[in-house]
């Protein structure tokens, strides 16, 4: 392969983790299977063994620690997590990727585009630490892209906003740019957006792309799975299946960070609890009858907040719950091992 440790984004982080270790072999993560990892490193791909035979606690992008064997010694810290909560009732956790850099934020210049979208998954990349880059592509095939990266630019002016076509290689090198050698970036985005054909251009992958609905320009899912590739600059990208629904977890801090602007606001309300509603000398109230703010931002960030809460409230009762089980079952054992000593 050709590629050091430091091409494959290793770091002085990891590096410290490892001087404990010093005997076991890292490897990064390049995709998780329900029975297996496949993990990368300089020598090239290897299937890689967990010691509970479960691959639910890795994500694509970790790095791990294996002995002679292939087996999974230790998962190191890592610098960045994308997680959501689990599509169904349960209150399970979604690794989405790890030690990611830079989030490419996917959608496009036409009937998909969609501005609360965008802001989940802005809220998404500050949560976990990555710096977030939305690409607007498909900006070829609309008579006017400006509309659309305007409308991203004004949810945050220091935003970095690219409308491309993802066929041309010269725009692509716009997107390269951001996720140089030894960096890491994922593409997240709804089907239909044009992930794939993204993908296709930042890697000389040929993965096939799904075509879309004339009428709402949504498409079907082409990426199945979550998998590690080299893209051409020398950087590395994790692609992940269009998501319809993106369900925050634990992400309170970014979706402040989105909404930041509705903080400044409520510095000058006068009530420091302020909730933005009928409380009079609310700054963010006085803002939107002076038509400087929308106040359909102002029930976006609500909604989030609400939703945000509601998903973390259970996920932290589903956890406590386990483990009062888990202190029960053990109470019962220790029980049954002094009955058979009597």
């Amino acid at each position: 392969m050709n590629s050091s440790l430091s091409d494959l984004g290793w770091s002085s982080h990891f590096a410290a983790q490892h001087a404990a270790h010093p005997s076991c072999t890292p490897f990064r993560i390049a995709s998780v299977h329900g029975d297996r990892l496949i993990g990368l490193n300089p020598q090239g791909e290897s299937p890689l063994l967990t010691l509970d035979q479960s691959t639910g606690s890795y994500a694509v992008g970790d790095w791990v620690l294996t002995d002679d064997d292939n087996r999974v010694q230790h998962l190191l810290d890592r610098r960045s997590l994308l997680h959501r909560r689990a599509a169904g009732t349960g209150a399970a956790t979604q690794l989405i990727a790890a030690n990611v850099d830079v989030l490419f934020i996917v959608s496009s210049c036409n009937a998909d585009f969609n501005l609360p979208r965008l802001e989940r998954y802005l809220a998404l990349a500050h949560q976990a630490g990555c710096y977030p880059v939305v690409v607007l592509t498909k900006a070829d095939q609309s008579d006017d892209p400006n509309r659309f990266s305007e409308q991203v630019q004004a949810l945050d002016p220091f935003l970095t906003v690219l409308a491309i076509n993802a066929l041309d290689l010269t725009e692509l090198e716009k997107v390269l740019s951001w996720c140089p050698k030894g960096q890491t970036g994922a593409l997240v985005g709804s089907s239909g957006v044009g992930k794939t054909t993204l993908s296709n251009g930042l890697t000389d992958q040929d993965l096939a792309t799904s075509g879309i609905r004339e009428n709402d320009a949504r498409g079907r899912h082409t990426t199945t799975a979550r998998a590690l590739h080299r893209m051409r600059n020398g950087g590395w990208l994790i692609d992940t299946p269009g998501m319809r629904a993106l369900r925050l977890l634990e992400a309170q801090d970014g979706i402040d960070e989105v909404f930041s602007d509705l903080a400044v606001l409520g510095l000058n309300c006068r009530f420091s609890d302020c909730q933005h509603e009928s409380e009079p000398g609310c700054a963010v109230q006085r803002a939107i009858k002076q038509g400087v703010l929308d106040p359909a931002r102002l029930d976006r960030w609500r909604k989030l907040r609400r939703e945000d809460q509601r998903n973390s409230e259970t996920v932290a009762q589903s956890r406590a719950r386990d483990k009062a089980f888990g202190k029960m079952v053990r109470g019962v054992m220790k029980d049954r091992k002094l009955h058979k000593g009597r």
